[in-house]
C-alpha cells in the first residue's frame, strides 16, 4: 500500500489517499506556510514514480523509507517554477515502478523532489557549500532536470553555486549499487558574468577516480568510461579558468547507467 497525506502546520490531515501500488490524490486547498506532504510505503526499499505536484514533473526514485516533503515558501521556492504548489487545485501521484522501468539504461541522477532533509529518497544531492544558503544555488538544483544554463538566478536558471570556494564539492548518493558508464555536465554559461572550469575531478565509492578537462561552452560536456559499480560519486577540485569572473557554477549533472 502507498499512502499520501497533505498536512498543515499543525499536522492536521487535510487530504489523504491510500491504494495498492498506485495512488492519485486530488485536493482543492491552497498551501500555507508549514504545509507538508507525507508519503508512506508498505514496501521499502523499492522503486517508485513520484509526482508531488502536477506542475512539478515526475521522477523515478529509489525509496528506503517514508518521506516528508515540506512545501517551500518565499525565497525557498525561487528555484521552482512559479506554477508548482500554486493555486487551489493539486494532483499528487505515486506508483510502484515496474522492473523494466527501473532496470532501463537512464539518467540515474534525476530527482525533481530532492530536499536537504530527505535522506531516504534517491538520488540525493548534497554539498559542502551553497552560495549564501540561497535556494537558487542549492545542490538539489543540479539534479532537477532543468538544463537552461545561459543565465543565473531564479528558475529556470537555478544552479549549484560554490560561493567562490576552491574546496567546494558536491556528492550524489544513489542509495544502492548502480552501474554507470557516462557523465554529462551542464556548467553555467552566463558569460561574461560566469567563469568556467578548465578541469574537474570525480571520486567514486569503489575507490576509483576520474580527471576530466572541460572547455568554455554553453553545450553539455560528456564523457564515457568503463563501467563502474558504485553507490555514490563526488565532484571536487574544480579548477577555474583565468577569466576575470569569480563565479563558476554547475547547472546540471547527469549520470547514465542502470
Amino acid at each position: 500500500m502507498i499512502t499520501i497525506e497533505v498536512v498543515d502546520a499543525d499536522e492536521k490531515i487535510l487530504a489523504r489517499g491510500r491504494e495498492e501500488d498506485e495512488v492519485s490524490l486530488f485536493h482543492e486547498w491552497e498551501y500555507q506556510p508549514g504545509s507538508a506532504i507525507r508519503v508512506r510505503f508498505d514496501e521499502v526499499p523499492g522503486y517508485y514514480w513520484m509526482q508531488l505536484d502536477d506542475a512539478g514533473g515526475r521522477s523515478l526514485v529509489y525509496v528506503t523509507g517514508d518521506i516528508r516533503y515540506e512545501i517551500p515558501f518565499g525565497e525557498k521556492r525561487t528555484n521552482l517554477s512559479p506554477k508548482v504548489f500554486s493555486g487551489q487545485k493539486h494532483l499528487l501521484w505515486v506508483r510502484k515502478a515496474r522492473d523494466f522501468e527501473y532496470g532501463a539504461y537512464r539518467n540515474l541522477a534525476f530527482n525533481v523532489w530532492d530536499q536537504h532533509h530527505i535522506h531516504n529518497l534517491y538520488p540525493h544531492a548534497h554539498a559542502n557549500v551553497e552560495t549564501r544558503g540561497e535556494a537558487v544555488f542549492a545542490a538539489r538544483n543540479a539534479i532537477d532536470g532543468v538544463t537552461a544554463n545561459n543565465s543565473h538566478g531564479e528558475w529556470p536558471y537555478a544552479s549549484w553555486g560554490i560561493n567562490r570556494q576552491d574546496d567546494a564539492r558536491i556528492r550524489l548518493d544513489f542509495g544502492r549499487m548502480v552501474t554507470i558508464d557516462r557523465l554529462v555536465l551542464y556548467t553555467r554559461a552566463d558569460f561574461p558574468h560566469d567563469n568556467w572550469w578548465e578541469s574537474v575531478d570525480f571520486s567514486f565509492s569503489d575507490g576509483s577516480a576520474l580527471a576530466w578537462k572541460l572547455e568554455k561552452s554553453v553545450r553539455p560536456h560528456e564523457i564515457v568510461f568503463e563501467k563502474k559499480e558504485i553507490s555514490w560519486l563526488e565532484m571536487h577540485d574544480m579548477k577555474k579558468s583565468p577569466d576575470p569572473s569569480p563565479f563558476p557554477a554547475l547547472t546540471q549533472i547527469e549520470v547514465y547507467g542502470c
